[in-house]
């Protein structure tokens, strides 16, 4: 079973404002972005496992004519908060790359 950053071109999570989080995992071909769908490795369950928010929260998105798959999140602290650790939301893709399809 290969992992995610096996089949991708780019993994990357940035703000989507300062309460939500997006994920972008574009593939390298349409062959992966079929697999990786097939395999559900980003249903709203496993996602919200990962990152400790409620599946109910979790929007998933497949772009197929350009074989992406988008995910949003709700942040845990707004951006810019004292406990925030990444402003700009850069960082958060991390537990994404590593996992298996």
């Amino acid at each position: 079973m290969p992992e995610l950053w096996e089949m991708t071109k780019l993994i990357r999570s940035k703000n989507a404002g300062p309460f939500e989080l997006t994920f972008d995992i574009m593939f390298k071909d349409n062959d992966g972005f079929r697999k990786a769908k097939k395999s559900g490795f980003c249903s709203p369950d496993k996602i919200a496992r990962k990152y400790g928010v409620p599946p109910d929260s979790v929007k998933v998105f497949f772009l197929e004519n350009i074989s992406t798959i988008k995910v949003s999140i709700p942040r845990r602290v707004p951006s810019g908060d004292a406990r925030d650790t990444d402003i700009y939301g850069g960082q958060f893709h991390s537990p994404l790359v590593r996992m298996r399809i």
